[in-house]
């Protein structure tokens, strides 16, 4: 008998998509995205200066960064800044580098000029897929920075090459989900993150076994109902930015 899913969701079934912009005015651009309860915001700023170490190497262009965290109320405990540990959690350095990677993959920096691209997302309610749901996020905050730019002739062209979305799969009991909540992903056998662009080429698929293997048809399979939600998840992006920059 076919598990039951939150909602009546089907197995290659998105969760409820919402974004709603400008969720931070002093911001370049940004959007507040949930992913059905994970919520999280991604606002982009853009500073009219590259960090020093493509100064000192000669590097020409302009740079992405991006940072990540998770607010204090956004699980069920109470998670303690890290500030107050005095360190970075390792899970945080792991999650923005791979934001930033992801957005650079569609970012012709040259294009991008002497400016750096900061993203910063944050977790307001966490629920599966917080790192999906950024990066998702984060490609439509930077497209809204970027149309500032090219209103204020900053940049002659958008150095957005293609749209970039991430979704979370898994084998839980058995069975092939798409976009897994906390409690699916706690318990899966196996999960993955994939990262795509808007014209299906790959970025980054982080898969592993929790306690677990696979075999390679199921990651085939896992792999091919990713690309369903990473399809949809691009249709999204575009229909909003097409409203927000008419």
């Amino acid at each position: 008998m076919p598990i039951g899913r939150s909602n009546n969701r089907l197995h290659d079934q998105l969760r409820s998509i919402t974004i709603e912009a400008n969720i931070a005015p002093h911001a370049s651009g940004s959007v507040l995205i949930g992913f059905g309860n994970t919520r999280v915001i991604c606002a982009a700023t853009v500073e009219s200066k590259v960090p020093s170490w493509m100064k000192q190497q000669g590097v020409k262009g302009g740079w992405l960064t991006a940072e990540y965290s998770m607010l204090p109320y956004s699980t069920l405990d109470r998670k303690p800044r890290d500030i107050t540990k005095n360190k970075i959690d390792g899970r945080t350095v792991e999650i923005q580098r791979l934001i930033g990677r992801s957005l650079r993959a569609v970012l012709d920096l040259q294009k991008l000029g002497e400016h750096t691209l900061w993203l910063d997302c944050d977790v307001l309610q966490a629920d599966g897929g917080t790192r999906t749901a950024a990066i998702t996020g984060a490609y439509i905050a930077s497209r809204l920075a970027i149309q500032k730019l090219l209103d204020a002739k900053k940049i002659a062209e958008n150095p957005l090459v293609d749209s970039v979305a991430a979704v979370s799969v898994g084998l839980y009991q058995g069975e092939a989900l798409l976009d897994l909540n906390y409690i699916e992903d706690k318990d899966a056998e196996v999960d993955a993150n994939v990262v795509m662009t808007g014209r299906g080429q790959f970025v980054e698929v982080q898969s592993s076994g929790e306690e677990s293997t696979f075999s390679h048809e199921q990651l085939q399979t896992l792999l091919a109902l990713a690309q369903t939600g990473l399809k949809e998840l691009a249709i999204r992006q575009t229909e909003f930015l097409a409203r927000q920059l008419l």
